[in-house]
Parts: structure tokens; C-alpha cells; sequence
């Protein structure tokens, strides 16, 4: 019984620390898309200013 209770523990841990990645990575491309959006690099403005 003992093995059971702390492999769920590993478990948690492990589930608990993906998650919080994914979060962290979800946040991290959402900030990145946004601020493309307000502030384009240049080869994004070239491209913008050839389709007019």
C-alpha cells in the first residue's frame, strides 16, 4: 500500500509540473502573437506593404 501512495505522489508531481509548462508556454506564444501584432518586424511590414 505504500508503493501506491507515494507513486501517486510521483504522479501528481509530474502531471502538476507539465501543466504548469504548458501554461507557462501558452502565455509565453499569446504574448508573442500580441505583441507581433502591435509591433511587426520589418520582413512583417515589407510583407504588408507588397499586397497593397
Amino acid at each position: 500500500m505504500l508503493v501506491a501512495n507515494v507513486w501517486h505522489w510521483w504522479i501528481g508531481i509530474a502531471l502538476l509540473l507539465v501543466s504548469l509548462i504548458f501554461v507557462v508556454l501558452l502565455v509565453v506564444s499569446y504574448m508573442k502573437f500580441v505583441s507581433s501584432q502591435k509591433y511587426p518586424s520589418a520582413k512583417q511590414q515589407r510583407a504588408r506593404h507588397s499586397d497593397l
